[in-house]
């Protein structure tokens, strides 16, 4: 397994079972622990503003409630505006990605009920967003988060002792659900579960689940307290968080630093506009220039995609390839893209269009493995000129 750095162990948490899968197909629903991610929370009058120039999606989105944020719910420690939470990248001034974001909104004290239940909560002045973000690169994103905030009214600090991050996914969970928007929110299915509802409960703020902001197939995600459990992660839903990682590969998402190369990655290659990570009509941010030219001028010629790595026989090749590995096209010999992730006989590479669906790509130096790329359900039609869409498809 080559997305975790050595130093970087799963550990079960005790009196729990921790399942591993082998296949996801018709797996689900699950909940990983991110142990590979952490929690950092800004806090100050100018927080959206410091953020809004920074990142590259909307943050204003954060603090602009919609009708469609409010939710039919009734509990004391459940709010009953939720707004959703934002995804989005750092890039450096040259338009190259750095690190990637979840951005959340805690409750105000007016969007929930006071304790007796009776009517909205005391109004809290202070604005404060959480974001889930890469642990392995906090203290560096840290500091570079302070180098740009100047004289900004803003505070950054790590919470990571203090919050967690967790995912629900599953083949159940991979569509819009049908329920109500509230319901489908906090994850607890068509009925109000009690219990459901003291676990979601952390410094009364009632922490929730939220659909996934990049795609509906990867299911639900949230921050909780770190001496909570969410609602719905019984003993049997946990799973090993490498279970998350191939959920991943296999819908061609990349997700943290490991995955997507700090200083050299193209967002608009790595999919990021198509994951809802970037706002073309927000302001200037740091790199924005890059990112509107490429964008405006239309013209991708590479991207990320799911890759499936296969021997002559069709069978699964397991744990054969590495990242940074080249893929080549056998009938040219000329190098078609890299690997970029890879888990068991399933990974992630960055390949050129024009020759990523051709049936003939191999790594270079393991001839007896065939590399399968495979075209995302999500993706737009316009992502494939007709030519490379046939070849796909086919």
């Amino acid at each position: 397994m080559y997305r975790f750095k050595q130093s970087l162990h799963f550990f079960k948490k005790p009196n729990s079972t921790i399942r591993r899968f082998s296949n996801l197909q018709n797996a689900g629903p699950m909940a990983s622990l991110l142990k590979t991610r952490s929690v950092i929370r800004f806090t100050g009058p100018e927080t959206v503003k410091f953020l809004q120039g920074l990142v590259t999606n909307d943050v204003r989105r954060l603090i602009n409630s919609q009708p469609e944020d409010r939710t039919n719910l009734t509990a004391t420690n459940v709010p009953f505006v939720s707004v959703p939470p934002v995804y989005a990248a750092l890039l450096t001034p040259q338009g190259r990605f750095l690190f990637d974001m979840f951005l959340y909104r805690p409750a105000k004290g007016v969007e929930m009920l006071d304790k007796d239940g009776s009517g909205p909560g005391a109004e809290n002045e202070e604005v404060e967003v959480f974001a889930d973000v890469d642990g392995s690169e906090l203290d560096e994103l840290m500091q570079t988060l302070k180098k740009y905030r100047l004289r900004s009214k803003v505070d950054i600090e790590s919470v990571a002792d203090d919050f967690s991050c967790w995912q629900r996914f599953g083949q159940d969970l991979s569509q819009k659900s049908s329920e109500e928007p509230d319901t489908a929110s906090l994850g607890w299915g068509g009925g109000f579960d009690p219990s459901g509802q003291s676990s979601s409960q952390g410094n009364n703020r009632g922490w929730l689940w939220h659909r996934d902001p990049r795609l509906d197939c990867l299911g639900f995600r949230g921050i909780f307290p770190s001496n909570t459990t969410p609602p719905l992660v019984e003993a049997d839903k946990e799973t090993n968080e490498e279970n998350y990682l191939l959920w991943r590969l296999e819908k061609g998402v990349a997700e943290g630093s490991a995955e997507i190369p700090k200083g050299e990655a193209v967002p608009l290659e790595y999919n990021l506009a198509g994951l809802n990570g970037i706002s073309f009509d927000k302001g200037c941010y740091v790199g924005q220039e890059l990112i509107a030219r490429t964008h405006h001028r239309g013209v991708i010629r590479k991207r990320l995609l799911p890759l499936k790595f296969v021997s002559d026989s069709g069978k699964e090749a397991e744990q054969k390839v590495a990242p940074k590995s080249e893929v080549i096209d056998a009938s040219s010999g000329k190098k078609a893209g890299t690997v970029t992730t890879a888990l068991g006989s399933r990974g992630l590479g960055l390949l050129r269009l024009d020759d990523a669906f051709k049936g003939s790509l191999t790594v270079r130096g393991l001839d007896d493995v065939k590399v399968q790329a495979i075209k995302p359900d999500w993706w737009p039609a316009e992502w494939l000129s007709d030519q490379q869409e046939q070849t796909a498809a086919a």
